[in-house]
């Protein structure tokens, strides 16, 4: 296959360009400053001149709390965009892949949510990347793959934490009534190739197996890190952030392993690949 993937430079982009090459597929990745997918002539040609056999976007306004000043920006890039590279992927007859996210749900569920589940985000982060599966669905061919708590080669979760042990914080507040799926970038990788491979369409859910809260996870890299440190359980009302997230976002994968085969790989055992390659 031939890949054609925005947002290059991010933690999902970098590590399609690596299971690229392990799979034999050709890459093609356009990030900013080269490529703004707000831009419709841009998108175009850029799609155009690549010839791919899949558009794969990983470009997002991903900015949760500064996203509630900014709708309009949010919007133009998590939703109006996607409408443009939906085009150039039908223009150049590839399939679109719209990477979304587990905030176009409410988290009043109580169980882990499917893919037909009714989306209701509660934040402009979500509405905008809502506004983007809507817009992917226009494309003759697309693929939407949630996913969830991204963690790879680039600014995340896991990063921060490490980062604040680094410089010898002894105590951590961690917001311990939200729960969700933290998910490996290389791991979610390889699970959009295998199921471009298998020619999906539709919505499938893509995150490593199990779930945890952030205090969860937080603990966790404290533990594989050896660390001298005290996480300390918070609220979301605590913790005071400007956009709402949902208090239970963990996706159902039972769709991704009846293509694939099998889940993706449990996420401690991830999150333990992950800090051994990053160290």
């Amino acid at each position: 296959m031939r890949l054609f993937v925005t947002g290059s430079r991010g933690q999902l982009g970098r590590a399609l360009e690596r299971a690229a090459a392990a799979g034999g597929h050709e890459f093609v990745g356009r990030d900013l400053p080269e490529l703004d997918i707000t831009d419709a002539a841009a998108a175009r040609g850029a799609v155009a001149e690549a010839r791919p056999d899949a558009v794969i976007n990983c470009a997002a306004y991903t900015a949760v709390d500064a996203a509630e000043a900014d709708e309009a920006r949010a919007l133009a890039v998590n939703g109006t965009a996607v409408e443009y590279l939906a085009a150039a992927a039908d223009s150049a007859g590839a399939r679109l892949v719209q990477i979304s996210t587990d905030f176009v749900f409410d988290g009043a569920a109580g169980r882990p949510y499917r893919e037909d589940d009714p989306p209701h985000p509660l934040s402009a982060y979500g509405r905008t990347k809502l506004a983007g599966e809507g817009a992917a669905v226009a494309a003759r061919r697309h693929l939407i793959v949630r996913t969830a708590w991204l963690f790879g080669d680039g600014a995340n979760f896991v990063r921060a934490i490490r980062r604040q042990l680094d410089a010898g914080a002894r105590t951590l507040r961690v917001v311990a009534d939200q729960r969700g799926c933290p998910t490996y970038a290389e791991d979610l990788a390889g699970a959009v190739i295998a199921l471009l491979a298998a020619g999906t369409e539709g919505t499938v859910h893509a995150v490593n197996a199990g779930s945890a809260s952030w205090f969860e996870l937080a603990a966790e890299i404290v533990r594989l890190l050896g660390a001298a440190a005290e996480v300390v359980p918070i609220t979301t009302a605590e913790a005071a952030r400007p956009a709402a997230r949902p208090p239970f976002s963990v996706l159902d994968t039972s769709r991704l392993r009846a293509i694939a085969g099998a889940d993706l790989p449990p996420w401690p055992q991830a999150l333990a690949r992950f800090l051994a390659a990053d160290g």
